[in-house]
């Protein structure tokens, strides 16, 4: 059989009872011992009073009694005298023992129930917060405690807790956006692949040009998910937090990037300052990081437009900085470009899956470093990546 599991409270209410009993213990110990170091004792000296062998004779009815009876009479009432200083002291602490022990056991059981009464008062935020947190899921993620009261240490707990329903709500909400958008940019492939061979098959004897033209269509559209299905991976990939580490320099990396994404697009121009920037991390996502940079300068561009890049060594950390001209883009809405699937307008018809700024700062996050962005006053973004130097 289980023993009886003691709830916090009725722990609690044990503690605050046996600390008062024992408290009180140590007291009427100290009180007791105090009165019974300074209680007067009979004292073996005590001088007979004058007069007392007058009594001593009367009571015999001898007027010339004998010495002897009368220092017997003496040491009888010296006796007497210790016999009842004794007795009055013995009765005097036996009483005060009783009493105290008494009244120390009736208010040891009031203390008990207002420890009860107490204790649950100092624990119903506690229960508040089990209650949330019972409640809590991922379709309901509003409530708050909004606790009140003083800063104390269970409100710091509710207030952490509020906190973290915000972060948790923050996720899920995200989570759904990025369900969301990523089945609608997949959908639209597989529609362009079903329109396009359907238009074909509902033709009684498509012309060999037409059965080519719904082959290439299909190979972009195939092509267009293939490019959306890895982003995604690279994604899921960085989020987890686990990349290979091997020395890197980042500015080689970024040449390799602006070579291969500079010849596919004419315009606008790239001016590189490219200085060393050794750091530690998987070459392939860090070329990733580069490439999509350039890529979104070029992408998201006027035309003769311009683009610069640099890296360098600052403070033990390298920077990678990536600048453009463009159209303008609101302060508000910079911070929200790294999210999945973000673009400054719905739907932009440049190809891009608004993917890019996502997977570079999950990147520079998995290793060890940050990506912020600031809008240029004439247009254009500036986007810097900072990662920790190779020791």
């Amino acid at each position: 059989m289980r023993r009886p599991r003691l709830t916090v409270r009725a722990r609690l209410t044990l503690l605050y009872s046996g600390l008062f009993a024992a408290c009180g213990v140590i007291l009427v110990a100290f009180t007791y011992g105090l009165l019974a170091a300074n209680f007067p004792q009979a004292d073996p000296k005590t001088t007979v009073p004058a007069g007392f062998a007058d009594s001593c004779t009367r009571a015999s009815g001898d007027p010339e009694a004998d010495p002897a009876l009368i220092q017997k009479c003496k040491a009888a009432y010296e006796q007497g005298l210790e016999t009842g200083a004794t007795t009055q002291r013995e009765a005097t602490l036996d009483k005060l023992l009783r009493y105290s022990a008494g009244t120390l056991f009736a208010v040891t059981l009031l203390a008990t129930a207002m420890g009860w009464i107490v204790a649950g008062r100092v624990l119903r935020p506690v229960h508040q917060i089990t209650e949330a947190a019972r409640n809590a899921s991922g379709k309901r993620l509003t409530d708050r405690l909004a606790m009140t009261g003083p800063r104390d240490e269970l409100r710091e707990l509710a207030d952490t807790f509020d906190d973290m329903l915000d972060r948790l709500e923050a996720a899920f909400e995200s989570q759904r956006r990025f369900i969301a958008n990523a089945g609608h940019e997949l959908r639209t492939p597989l529609a362009v692949m079903r329109a396009s061979v359907d238009v074909v098959l509902a033709k009684p004897a498509p012309t060999p040009e037409e059965l080519i033209g719904m082959g290439r269509d299909v190979r972009a559209a195939v092509a267009h998910a293939q490019a959306l299905i890895d982003a995604l991976l690279t994604l899921a990939r960085t989020d987890r937090g686990h990349v290979d580490r091997e020395e890197v320099d980042l500015a080689t990396v970024t040449e390799d990037a602006i070579d291969i994404i500079g010849d596919s697009r004419a315009s606008p121009r790239v001016h590189a300052a490219l200085a060393p920037a050794p750091t530690s991390g998987d070459p392939i996502l860090l070329e990733r990081l580069a490439a999509n940079l350039v890529d979104n300068a070029l992408r998201y561009n006027v035309p003769d437009g311009a683009v610069w890049v640099s890296t360098g060594l600052q403070a033990e950390r390298v920077v990678l900085t990536v600048a453009n001209t463009g159209p303008v883009v609101a302060s508000e809405a910079v911070g929200r470009l790294f999210e999945p699937f973000r673009r400054l307008h719905d739907r932009t018809g440049d190809g891009g899956f608004g993917l890019g700024l996502a997977i570079v700062a999950s990147i520079a996050t998995a290793h060890g470093g940050t990506a912020i962005a600031g809008a240029r006053p004439d247009g254009g973004l500036t986007v810097t990546v900072s990662l920790p130097a190779a020791q």
